[in-house]
């Protein structure tokens, strides 16, 4: 008769698997490199930050009955001529606090960074998987178009099917739907890079003796790549997925600083240092200074993740 496991047990359970993480080969490289752990803190911070906006935000800056044009243009840490308000990265031309517009507009940085990321990742493995089982003419098909794609720059190839997307769009809708159209468009924009690395382990994968095995007991070809040969290649599609991102949030900020990005009523950090351009040589420095090191910082720190995690899942490198 088995026993039922005790709550001692299992928290020894937990402790022990813990402990195993903690004593990996990633987590031992991940403590002997100071430059992954500045970079993870920089990120932890940010994203709490971002994701606990609503919270710390000392002011709501998307709430119009919330602001007072009075305070338009408080510099970092001043009190405001008229109204005696003090705010600690100044205000922007509408009397918002810039610190917490840029707590909102990391916001949906990272929401668009996130879903464009997992879209591309998804359409790219799919499709690499495919063609590195399969051959033959759909492999051909698959990596010709992803060929084509790489021949234009992706900024280009997301400002081609974002303006396709909204001139589908009826004008009364397309403020609501641009940030999803935006993900859309980067998303589909970045599937190639995870669609060839994953076509090129697949072919590795394909040729072993666990594969064969399961084409011999006649599992079905949809069967062995799910279960089979897609959890022996996630180690680079995770390796893509970091850099990626920090990609993807720098595309977002390119598309909405030249205008076509996210809505002014929902702006996101390339936003915010489009509307602060427009005020730097008239001495309003802060309003573009601080939006652009926050995404300098966010970029920089996921893109040195990437980085260390490739060199830590690399053998040969080690």
């Amino acid at each position: 008769m088995t026993s039922v496991p005790t709550a001692p047990d299992r928290i020894n359970s937990t402790a022990l698997r813990i402990r195993a993480m903690w004593q990996s080969d990633l987590a031992w490289a991940f403590r002997h490199s100071p430059v992954a752990m500045v970079s993870f803190v920089v990120v932890v911070l940010l994203v709490s930050g971002a994701l606990l906006a609503p919270l710390i935000a000392p002011h709501d800056p998307f709430d119009p009955a919330t602001l007072n044009l009075m305070n338009g243009f408080t510099a970092p840490g001043t009190p405001n001529a008229f109204t005696g308000e003090s705010f600690w990265l100044g205000t922007d031309d509408q009397g918002r606090d810039v610190f917490s517009t840029i707590l909102f507009g990391m916001r949906i940085s990272l929401l668009v960074g996130f879903a464009a990321v997992l879209l591309g990742m998804v359409i790219g493995v799919t499709l690499g998987l495919i063609a590195g089982y399969r051959g033959g003419w759909t492999e051909t098909i698959i990596m010709r178009v992803a060929d084509v794609q790489l021949t234009f720059p992706a900024i280009l190839v997301a400002m081609l099917i974002f303006g396709i997307a909204k001139g589908f769009t009826p004008v009364e809708y397309r403020d609501q739907i641009a940030i999803w159209v935006l993900i859309l468009a980067i998303g589909l924009s970045d599937w190639v890079q995870f669609a060839r690395v994953v076509r090129g382990a697949t072919l590795v994968e394909t040729k072993k003796e666990y594969v064969q095995a399961a084409q011999l007991i006649g599992r079905s070809g949809t069967a062995i790549m799910i279960r089979h040969i897609l959890p022996n290649v996630l180690s680079p599609v995770l390796v893509i997925a970091t850099i990626s991102l920090a990609l993807a949030i720098i595309a977002e900020a390119t598309l909405s600083f030249l205008g076509v990005g996210a809505p002014p009523t929902q702006p996101s950090l390339g936003t915010l240092i489009r509307i602060g351009q427009g005020f730097l040589f008239s001495g309003e420095w802060w309003i573009l200074f601080f939006p652009a090191c926050t995404l300098l910082a966010l970029a920089l720190s996921v893109n040195l993740l990437g980085d260390w995690l490739r060199d830590a899942l690399n053998p040969k490198l080690r």
